[in-house]
């Protein structure tokens, strides 16, 4: 076992001999740590966590009650094979969450980013790939193979559909079924139906877009939303402006490379 002499174990826990513990770690009441775990300085179990398998946390890390990490995933298909999940710096995991490593079909890891907000509840599947500084909200679903971009918001009690991507500055409102990728930067959610109907304004104006970047996003998300074009003609009027910006070629790009077509 490899504990720093700088880290706290609780006497009920239960830390398997070849875990390795950081600097500075607290390892809470009744906690389980696998034989494969690492976790980096300063992280943090409240209680009752189960890290599970060839699992990684950075720095900082807070770890809520009964959530379970690491744990082997939800896949007929998988066998024992060896597989991973890493997770970076500065996130906070609640009650509840479970979170899956990877499978040998989906390239063997699922990957969380830094300074995420995982909320109550909340299930992340295999081989999916969470960004930075982004939040999922209570009971959101992932399924195996999703992708949530930088900055990203999903509401709570979304279901999100294996192999979608969710686009960065995206935010999703609550109980809204994604079964396609989601656009970068749009307010999508459902009334009737899972439509995008704005920009995400209010998100991007907090973490400091210009209102030139806005102005040129929201011109690309009219042609896209509310011109009677369809998507391959709205992409033709977008790249035919000689000064769309960084952000729309970004928008571009994103729909030109969905394989399940994008939410519109």
């Amino acid at each position: 076992m490899s504990i720093h002499p700088t880290a706290t174990v609780h006497a009920t826990a239960i830390v398997a001999e070849s875990a390795s513990i950081g600097p500075y770690c607290s390892v809470g009441p009744f906690c389980t740590v696998g034989p494969q775990v690492e976790l980096a300085s300063h992280c943090e179990l409240v209680s009752h966590v189960v890290l599970d398998g060839a699992t990684r946390l950075g720095e900082r890390n807070r770890i809520y009650p009964f959530a379970a990490v690491g744990v082997a995933p939800q896949d007929l298909k998988y066998r024992g094979e060896p597989t991973r999940l890493e997770i970076g710096d500065d996130n906070v995991i609640r009650e509840y969450v479970t979170i899956s490593r990877g499978t040998a079909g989906g390239g063997g890891t699922t990957r969380i980013g830094n300074h995420c907000l995982i909320m109550a509840y909340t299930h992340v599947g295999h081989d999916s790939v969470i960004g930075n500084h982004c939040i999922l909200a209570n009971a959101a679903t992932l399924a195996g193979h999703v992708i949530v971009e930088d900055y990203a918001t999903v509401g709570a009690l979304c279901p999100v559909h294996q192999y979608c991507r969710i686009g960065r500055h995206a935010y999703v409102g609550g109980g809204t079924t994604i079964t396609q990728d989601v656009l970068p930067f749009s307010l999508t959610s459902a009334t009737r139906e899972t439509h995008a109907f704005s920009l995400n304004k209010v998100g991007m104006e907090r973490r400091g877009f210009t209102k030139e970047q806005l102005r040129k996003l929201h011109l690309a998300y009219r042609t896209l939303l509310a011109a009677k074009l369809n998507t391959t003609q709205a992409l033709e009027k977008l790249k035919a402006e000689e000064t769309r910006g960084d952000e729309v070629e970004y928008l571009i790009a994103f729909i030109e490379s969905s394989s399940r077509g994008i939410i519109k």
